[in-house]
């Protein structure tokens, strides 16, 4: 991982958020989304890592630790603290997360296709994960909840129609860093808000050596870069590094592909994807 400067004190105050104003949109957009499709109970995938952590813990804020149905889904070389984490974070809300154990339908279908690389196999366990959260849902009459940040839906470090599927995020407008602000604030275990940020799709697996990027730094970039609409020029002058920006910059342009509903072909003049997506068309 190539050298990064390290963020000023004013790109830090950029990121800062009053976390109790947030709270209370957050618990008020997971409240309002659910009950106003008919639902009032949600489904959570709980790995134990501070964004999964941080949406139990609004959930239950927003619904009632009654209506929120966690699951961790673990797979034979995941981390055992992973787990351990994630009910200690239920136990905060005096509820018991749900394990699916994921080996057997992984290892069975990989059986079949031993050439698999880690990227592959970590793509299907979350597809995997993705699947039985869907099923869960139904069997709870709940809707799923998403629990990407905005740092990896920008760098599209997930997997389509895996940890980025959901029918609802309430985190997603929220840079990893902001997430660990708001899990300071929510009270998440100290074990929780202190270790290295993983999918734990792998033994070892870290998200910021896999990406290359530490998020104090990324996530100032993005902001500069996305929120403020800053020119590439006027970022790399406030002191980040050419490449760097070049790099941000390449990953969020390469990806944007998942951050889009599939793309319908144009036939008619009412296609669903653009034209037939406001209230009106709904028949009221």
């Amino acid at each position: 991982m190539s050298p990064t400067p390290r963020p000023s004190a004013s790109s830090v105050d950029a990121l800062e958020i009053d976390t109790a104003v947030v709270e209370e949109l957050l618990c008020g957009f997971i409240h309002d989304e659910v009950h106003k499709v008919g639902f009032d109970s949600v489904v959570v995938g709980a790995s134990g890592g501070v964004d999964s952590s941080l949406v139990v813990a609004l959930a239950c804020r927003a619904l009632g630790a009654e209506h929120v149905y966690p699951v961790t889904m673990p797979y034979s070389t995941s981390s055992v603290q992973s787990e351990e984490d994630a009910r200690a974070v239920c136990a905060q809300y005096g509820i018991e997360p749900e394990v699916e154990n994921i080996t057997d339908q992984i290892d069975a279908y990989f059986t079949r296709h031993p050439d698999a690389g880690l990227t592959r196999r970590g793509n299907k366990m979350a597809r995997e994960r993705m699947t039985i959260l869907y099923d869960r849902s139904m069997a709870h009459g709940s809707l799923v909840l998403g629990t990407s940040n905005k740092t990896e839906l920008l760098l599209g470090y997930g997997t389509l129609f895996g940890d980025m599927a959901s029918a609802l995020n309430p985190i997603g407008d929220l840079y990893k860093t902001q997430v660990y602000a708001m899990g300071g604030a929510l009270g998440l275990p100290v074990r929780v808000l202190t270790k290295a940020p993983t999918a734990d799709l792998w033994t070892g697996q870290s998200d910021e050596e896999e990406l290359g990027l530490r998020y104090a730094i990324v996530d100032v970039v993005l902001f500069r870069l996305i929120d403020e609409r800053r020119s590439r020029a006027e970022v790399v002058a406030m002191g980040f590094e050419a490449a760097l920006v070049d790099d941000v910059m390449r990953r969020v342009r390469a990806s944007q592909y998942k951050r889009r509903p599939p793309v319908i072909a144009k036939v008619s003049a009412r296609t669903i994807d653009r034209d037939f997506r406001y209230p009106r068309d709904w028949g009221r």
